[in-house]
């Protein structure tokens, strides 16, 4: 799966589209690899937009969370923003917004993120 990205200074926002299930979940976890590796104190703060996924299974639940334990590990920020309502519910039902940084829109991850990074999102 191809995952859009923008940068605004150093966070990296990603937005992936359609569904992430069984048969996408692993092209989003490649896709994300190379962003998450980079996601570090010193690196780049990293929000995944999911304002254009649809739906979301049990198969994209594991690869949010292992990003997420991923950037914790390194110290790094990693966040989800946007939901449509039925990802949303799914992650309030599943209770992944106790394990994952959950915020409402994109700017308001990005400035959770990074207050250089929301003056570059406010610009652009």
């Amino acid at each position: 799966m191809v995952l859009n990205h923008a940068r605004f200074a150093d966070v990296v926002v990603l937005a992936p589209t359609g569904r992430i299930d069984h048969a996408t979940s692993e092209g989003v976890r490649e896709a994300l690899a190379p962003f998450l590796a980079r996601c570090a104190p010193d690196g780049d703060r990293v929000v995944l937009d999911l304002g254009g996924v649809e739906y979301i299974s049990s198969a994209g639940l594991r690869v949010l969370m292992l990003a997420a334990k991923q950037a914790r590990a390194q110290q790094g920020f990693f966040a989800v923003a946007g939901a449509q309502p039925l990802v949303l519910e799914i992650l309030e039902i599943s209770k992944f917004t106790l394990v994952l940084r959950t915020l409402p829109s994109v700017r308001d991850a990005v400035a959770a993120a990074s207050p250089a990074g929301l003056a570059a999102f406010d610009r652009g």
